[in-house]
């Protein structure tokens, strides 16, 4: 019982400075890692997002018309959501969110710059700004530190839309086809709502406006990753509110809730371990899965157990995993259409638009042949199409005189050199001879 005197006799526990453990490193390797990955992803072309045309995924656009891939993707997706949310719960907002990895950066540079930890606090509680550091050359700091961050998260959804050889060019500001100039006027607007987002509001969007944490409401169980808090030890922390000052959003980590602000990042079972690991006892906080042990609500009483939820969702999510890849695997590389020619030709159609679309990001060529009339009584302004990239080119087929009255019918027949063909059938209808 003399650890557990020792414990309580603590006078304040602010000042206490701990080093965060291996679970901490975890986490912040976790949260970093996360942020590098979201911008390997569009530098190295494995997805990013054309308006024009819809998603591209390994250097291959995927069209809305693609079904399988992108209705098993989403279905997949979301499949994949729910998983996450019946098990961990919310430590996709402690331990990957940007917004919170962030917001947890701006929390630290103004607690090391102004002494406190929010410039604007919401709820009343906060103590006032450090009369020492309370200077212009420290807010001056915190702006310029606010908006270099601000322009670097702001940075990261446009690569998403900017093709990966026009990236250098945007941040150079060079010119670049691939690059309106509106972009850099929309890229403003992104820095300014970061900016107020990182200075003002931080983690008070992670309690009232996410919409993860909206749906995580809705598929939560009672299995589900929370904050276990042994009461039998409850005597060691009554003068000790330690894991509360080092709680990011400002809750009692030792009460809890079904629905609460907790996002099981950590931070307050290692501030309890350190104050317990120089007497040789584990804290009196632990990330645990199953059913709480300290109260049964009427919430929890309502809510499916993690089997129950697993033995549907998982089902689906194969359905969804099994056809994205069969739309991978089926995906089509060229797209043939053929149209009547946009000139005005009166009632008598002679000519008619083929459109062929390459849909790689690499070189490509396409054969197109007329089959079914003779060579005679058509003309085909090019039997072959050459691409450089992804794009779109037509060739026009016109019918020349000759043909009797009626309804004919020919074949466009489109080929690549690997292998791909499309065959389209079109009638031609004669209406004077």
């Amino acid at each position: 019982m003399k650890a557990n005197e020792s414990l309580v006799k603590i006078p304040v526990v602010q000042a206490i400075t701990y080093k965060p453990d291996g679970f901490q490193w975890k986490r912040r390797a976790s949260k970093y890692g996360f942020i590098l990955l979201l911008l390997l992803i569009p530098i190295l072309g494995i997805f990013r997002i054309d308006v024009s045309s819809g998603f591209i995924f390994m250097g291959r656009e995927i069209w809305f018309g693609d079904f399988f891939v992108v209705f098993g993707f989403w279905l997949a997706l979301a499949c994949t959501a729910i998983i996450f949310y019946s098990t961990v719960g919310t430590a996709f907002c402690g331990w990957v969110c940007p917004q919170n990895t962030f917001s947890t950066i701006m929390d630290n540079l103004t607690t090391k710059l102004l002494g406190k930890r929010a410039v604007i606090d919401w709820e009343g509680k906060s103590g006032k700004i450090a009369n020492k550091k309370n200077k212009p050359l420290n807010w001056l700091l915190l702006v310029i530190q606010t908006v270099l961050i601000s322009m670097l998260v702001s940075f990261i959804p446009l690569m998403y839309f900017i093709p990966p050889d026009a990236i250098w060019s945007f941040v150079t500001f060079q010119v670049n086809e691939s690059i309106p100039s509106s972009l850099y006027w929309i890229y403003t607007v992104f820095v300014f709502i970061a900016a107020v987002n990182f200075g003002v509001v931080r983690h008070y969007l992670c309690r009232y406006m996410c919409v993860y944490r909206m749906w995580q409401f809705l598929f939560k169980t009672t299995d589900g990753l929370h904050l276990d808090y042994d009461e039998t030890r409850k005597a060691e922390c009554e003068k000790c509110n330690y894991c509360v000052t080092s709680c990011m959003v400002d809750i009692d980590p030792r009460n809890t809730n079904t629905f609460d602000s907790c996002t099981n990042c950590g931070a307050c079972v290692t501030a309890c371990n350190s104050l317990h690991v120089k007497n040789g006892v584990p804290g009196l906080l632990k990330l645990k899965f199953g059913k709480r042990r300290n109260k049964v609500t009427l919430a929890q009483r309502s809510m499916a157990s993690l089997p129950e939820r697993i033995r549907w969702v998982l089902p689906v999510w194969g359905l969804g995993v099994g056809l994205f890849i069969w739309g991978l695997i089926s995906y089509q590389p060229y797209h043939l259409a053929v149209y009547k020619s946009d000139k005005d030709q009166g009632s008598q159609i002679f000519e008619y638009r083929i459109n062929v679309a390459h849909k790689i990001y690499e070189p490509g060529e396409v054969k197109v042949t007329i089959v079914g009339l003779d060579e005679k009584l058509f003309t085909l302004s090019n039997d072959r199409i050459v691409f450089e990239s992804v794009s779109r080119q037509d060739l026009f087929v016109q019918i020349k005189p000759g043909l009797s009255k009626g309804l004919h019918s020919f074949i466009v027949k489109a080929e690549s050199k690997d292998g791909w063909t499309r065959l389209m059938r079109m009638q031609h209808f004669v209406n004077n001879g």
